[in-house]
């Protein structure tokens, strides 16, 4: 037989692999790279949409299965690689903040609902998952990252642009960076608007698949700035399950909405307490608020996180959860919100891109 014909049959067996996510087959997605065929050995790459796929040893092990069934074939090699796409499509005419893939707001209808520890454990999650990650400040009021990461640092530059620091392989950049612990940040909107702008276009992002940016709570003007500064890919919302949280909540998810910024997930955070003696769960500030409004609002749901008192003691220490206690219960539920919110992003890149199939790119309005 042939090598291309061989190669053909790779590809045909290959189409059985399904991405739970897209909905297609791998090969028609164009996942499959780098097919080699040497004296019955078969060699091939997936490449992926996100390092944070959680069923990429499945896949992997479905796709070397398939093409092993092949007559001839003594020996499989599957490498798993994974390429982060933008969600950025080019008619919203900002232009693409450079040295980054996609922006993601992490934002709540109220304060003290644990954004800012959603966010800071969201980054490190997708970063041990391989992906390249930065955190954005945004809650200038209250700029409380470098606490929660053990950050005591200022900014520099390189002679052009803010330098980010960097911690737990996070690159991060705050305005508790500029100020002294116990400064008040008293700006009206159009200063808000400037730092903004200033965080966003004058720093020196390193090669990002994602930046999170950590939201000030409520419906103000940072989120509005946001809006006019770069493309966003999409928003989290934080809340808790009691009602109060939830219809501050929805007004957060029709503030987005109104200012053309998907939300791609809510997380249910102090969802429910853990006895660490026997286990029982007990819902202390309600059940399932989070989800039925998800479900509500056509927001999927990413998940539940627990009230733990680690969570607390990582936030006040700068040692967060993710870090401290990775394969805990929790730390695997930060985990699971992390791959449902990749996933939630590789669906929105997937779909701009099958909408801008055969459309010619406008130049972005500078």
């Amino acid at each position: 037989m042939a090598a291309t014909s061989d190669s053909e049959a790779v590809l045909a067996a290959l189409k059985i692999v399904i991405d739970p996510d897209l909905r297609r087959d791998i090969v028609s997605l164009g996942f499959v790279k780098n097919v080699a065929i040497d004296k019955g050995r078969v060699s091939f790459t997936i490449e992926l949409t996100t390092p944070a796929c959680p069923v990429k040893d499945q896949m992997r092990a479905q796709a070397a299965a398939a093409v092993r069934a092949l007559p001839g074939v003594a020996d499989v090699a599957v490498q798993m690689t994974a390429s982060v796409r933008s969600v950025s499509a080019p008619e919203t005419g900002r232009t693409p903040l450079p040295g980054v893939k996609n922006v993601v707001a992490v934002g709540a209808g109220k304060g003290g609902v644990g954004k800012t520890t959603v966010a800071v454990n969201l980054a490190l999650a997708l970063a041990q998952c391989g992906s390249r990650v930065g955190i954005l400040d945004g809650d200038i009021y209250g700029p409380n990252v470098p606490i929660m990461l053990g950050l005591h640092t200022q900014l520099t530059t390189d002679g052009k642009q803010i330098v980010p620091a960097e911690k737990y392989g996070v690159q991060v950049v705050s305005m508790g960076f500029l100020t002294q612990e116990d400064a008040a940040v008293v700006w009206r909107g159009p200063m808000l608007h400037g730092a903004v702008q200033q965080f966003f276009c004058e720093v020196a992002w390193k090669d990002l698949d994602y930046l999170i940016v950590d939201m000030p709570p409520g419906t103000g003007d940072v989120a509005l700035s946001l809006s006019q500064t770069v493309p966003v890919a999409g928003a989290i919302l934080v809340t808790t399950p009691q009602q109060v949280s939830l219809a501050d909540t929805r007004r957060a998810i029709r503030m987005y909405q109104k200012l053309n910024i998907q939300p791609i997930g809510l997380v249910e955070n102090m969802s429910y307490y853990a006895c660490p003696n026997c286990h029982h769960e007990a819902d202390i500030f309600g059940h399932g608020g989070g989800e039925a409004l998800a479900t509500a609002m056509d927001v999927p749901f990413l998940g539940r996180l627990p009230v733990y008192q680690p969570i607390r003691e990582g936030s006040d220490t700068g040692v967060p959860l993710i870090v401290s206690e990775p394969g805990s219960p929790a730390g695997r539920a930060f985990v699971t919100v992390a791959e449902r919110a990749a996933a939630q992003l590789s669906i929105a890149a997937h779909k701009v891109a099958e909408a801008n199939k055969g459309k010619i790119p406008l130049i972005p309005v500078r």
